[in-house]
């Protein structure tokens, strides 16, 4: 049953959180969070709605979406204003290739009444090329390469102790390789994949054996090879930082919360669902270096993070509101950028998430106010 009119039509500014229809559901995506941005614009006075690129029809009057009812626990499918932002949570790569769905998300980005931030997801090879061409952050970059097979692997292991494969367009550590040079062993190549299944290692004696193997995973997937960075360790278990940048009332990016995450024993990355562990960044830096240093290295990570933010964001050529940076501190404390995420998760730090939540409406009221050129309601 669709109502004609919705609730909170007296809010000036309204957000549409952009996503694919579902057949049983109505639409995809991470429900949980979507709630929480609800329930967050209602306390900022911002009305916000969950709608899809199909229902999402700019020429109309009204919009059909979707939001919570919290008394009686379900989605109420309604009619909707015209939003003045759209924030893309469209979940999965294979969706925004859609030409359907890309040719929705221009539209949105050439509208003259329409703010959308965040248009796609990253891949890795363009990430690493636009922080190359900077200065200021091809510092923390390794040394990453397309991977080709005609790359010679013996020259690479020679200059670094391992190396990591990983897809151009990944999610959440899925198809990473890591791949090391085992002297004076019979089988001397080893080469641990992360899988749905879990990690596997695997040995073998000739480089041309190695190469077999990583061909399976990268045949039909563009894979880049990159140094392997030998990372700070508590309980002889890597860790890294993952940092939620955002941007504010302002419009300038700043550091909303940092977190950290500690590999599982058996884990190649730090991933919470491959073993991973949340952690505070802080003790982590104190327990591998000491206290004066953790909080030299935490004022670096702030200061880096901005840097890298605004970089991509020049590289991407597109308005970006919101980044989760993945960043590593090696032994000798120094930073290195492994990731970065245009549509960020939920972050599991309570204090976190809060200050997330603020800012993506602060944002909201920011680009209405930019495009009228006025002043918004906050």
């Amino acid at each position: 049953m669709i109502s004609g009119i919705s609730d909170n039509e007296q809010h000036s500014v309204v957000m549409a959180i952009l996503t694919m229809d579902d057949a049983d559901k109505g639409f995809r995506g991470n429900r949980s969070n979507f709630i929480d941005i609800i329930e967050a614009g209602r306390q900022a006075r911002v009305q916000v709605y969950v709608t899809t690129t199909n229902q999402l029809k700019l020429h109309a009057k009204r919009i059909i979406g979707y939001t919570y009812n919290k008394d009686s626990r379900l989605w109420d499918r309604r009619s909707f204003r015209l939003p003045d932002v759209v924030y893309n949570r469209i979940p999965f790569r294979e969706d925004e290739w859609i030409p359907e769905v890309q040719h929705k998300i221009n539209e949105c980005m050439n509208h003259p009444h329409i703010r959308l931030f965040n248009n796609s997801f990253f891949n890795k090879w363009t990430l690493f090329k636009w922080l190359s061409k900077s200065k200021h952050t091809r510092r923390y970059v390794p040394i990453t390469r397309k991977y080709r097979d005609e790359i010679y692997l013996s020259s690479l292991l020679r200059k670094f102790s391992f190396l990591y494969l990983k897809p151009e367009k990944g999610k959440a550590g899925m198809g990473i390789m890591r791949i090391r040079r085992i002297p004076n062993r019979k089988l001397r190549y080893s080469i641990d994949v992360q899988e749905k299944t879990g990690n596997h290692v695997y040995r073998y004696a000739t480089i041309s054996q190695l190469k077999e193997k990583i061909r399976e995973y990268t045949e039909h997937e563009d894979y880049i090879v990159q140094q392997g960075i030998q990372l700070a360790l508590l309980y002889k278990r890597p860790f890294d930082l993952r940092v939620l940048v955002q941007k504010n009332r302002r419009g300038q990016w700043s550091i909303s919360g940092i977190g950290a995450r500690l590999a599982g024993e058996m884990s190649i990355t730090t991933h919470v669902p491959r073993g991973g562990s949340i952690e505070d960044p802080r003790r982590l830096l104190v327990a591998s270096f000491n206290p004066t240093k953790a909080r030299r290295i935490m004022g670096g990570v702030k200061r880096s993070a901005i840097v890298i933010a605004k970089q991509i964001e020049r590289g991407s050529e597109t308005e970006l509101g919101e980044l989760s940076l993945d960043l590593g501190v090696d032994k000798y404390a120094k930073l290195w950028f492994f990731e970065a995420n245009s549509k960020p998760m939920k972050f599991d730090e309570p204090h976190i998430r809060k200050k997330s939540l603020v800012q993506l409406m602060h944002y909201c009221n920011f680009l209405v106010k930019k495009r009228a050129g006025g002043k918004a309601k906050t």
